[in-house]
Parts: structure tokens; C-alpha cells; sequence
């Protein structure tokens, strides 16, 4: 098995603009209905990317092999559907810089493996400044030390402590620990009196 843990992820970024970006405009609702995730990459931002022309000049379209997505305030709104960080991992991003998010979005990201950084609003604003004119610009996000990098600057972020703490030791992914550790989750099961 791979090392769970995740100190640092990187790649180029994707600017994803405007406050309050609910989970449907992420994921539109229809695509719910989906029985698995396979497919969540291909309806992500579904109606944004698109107009009556085809493809238009979203940020995903112009930046579609970024791996770090830049956001403003309160990302990941409205409904607690973890379709919407599930279609971003699924796209490739790997983490995720912005004003605030969610929480409960955040949490959903944390339980995939992707880190939520918050900073500042000028931080946010001159790094979807510089992935605009740096497309293809490596922007490190050092979980452990909570930092970004771009353009030769590292600016301090804030990653929320148990998510930090989850992916740094590794424990984020609570499925495969309980897989991992499935003789003890038994034997705990058995000594329970209300388990037959």
C-alpha cells in the first residue's frame, strides 16, 4: 500500500473566481443520480464550462490540467453533497488555496486526501493573478508547514489542525484504516453486548 501520508501536494493552478460558489454549481444536481464517482470529473462546473456555443472560457476549460485550485469566499456552500470535491479530485486537483470554504466541503476534501488552505483575500487575489499570467507555475502546498509557494514567494496559509493533523499522519482516509485494521474493529464488535 502507498504512504497515506500527505505533507505536500503541487502542480499548476486553475483561478476559480466569485464568493459563494455552492456545491450545485460544482456538481449541478442532476448528476446526482450517479450510482458511483466515476464520471463526477466530466460534470464538474457542468453549466459554468458551457453556453449555447459549446465550451466557453471558463477558468477549467482555459486551465484544464491544474492540480491546484485558487478560490474566494465560502467555497463549497449550500447542500453537504461530497459529489462536488469527489468531480475535483476526479478532474485532478489535488488542493485547494482560498478565502474560506465550507466546512462541511472542507471536511469532505479532508476525508479524499485534499488539503483546504485558507489566506487572506489579497493572497487569494494576487496568486489567481500570477496563475493567469504563469499558467503552467508550480504552486506548492506544504501541508506540515502551511505554506503556498508561487513566483519564488512563500506565503504563510492556514490549514485547520485536525485536517492537518489527518493528512500528515496519514489517517485521513478512514475507510482503509478500518480495512487495515479490521481484526481489531471485530473484536471490538464482539465485546459489545448488543452485537449477536
Amino acid at each position: 500500500m502507498d504512504d497515506p501520508r500527505i505533507t505536500e501536494v503541487a502542480g499548476s493552478g486553475v483561478p476559480i473566481y466569485g464568493d459563494d460558489v455552492d456545491t450545485d454549481r460544482i456538481l449541478p444536481a442532476r448528476f446526482l443520480k450517479e450510482t458511483t464517482f466515476e464520471n463526477m470529473a466530466d460534470y464538474l462546473f457542468y453549466d459554468a464550462r458551457r453556453d449555447e456555443d459549446g465550451f466557453n472560457d471558463h477558468p477549467l476549460n482555459r486551465f484544464p490540467d491544474a492540480e491546484i485550485a485558487v478560490v474566494n469566499e465560502n467555497f463549497g456552500c449550500g447542500s453537504s453533497r461530497e459529489h462536488a470535491p469527489q468531480a475535483m479530485l476526479r478532474w485532478g486537483i489535488d488542493g485547494v488555496v482560498g478565502e474560506s470554504f465550507a466546512e462541511i466541503f472542507a471536511d469532505n476534501c479532508k476525508s479524499l486526501g485534499v488539503p483546504t488552505a485558507t489566506a487572506d483575500a489579497e493572497t487569494v487575489e494576487d496568486l489567481q493573478a500570477w496563475i493567469e499570467a504563469n499558467p503552467d507555475g508550480e504552486i506548492p502546498i506544504d501541508v506540515e508547514a502551511e505554506t503556498v509557494t508561487y513566483g519564488g514567494e512563500t506565503v504563510a496559509v492556514d490549514i485547520d489542525d485536525a485536517t492537518r493533523e489527518a493528512l500528515v499522519d496519514g489517517i485521513w482516509d478512514t475507510t482503509a484504516l478500518m480495512r487495515a485494521n479490521v481484526n481489531r474493529v471485530a473484536e471490538t464488535a464482539a465485546s459489545l453486548p448488543y452485537v449477536d
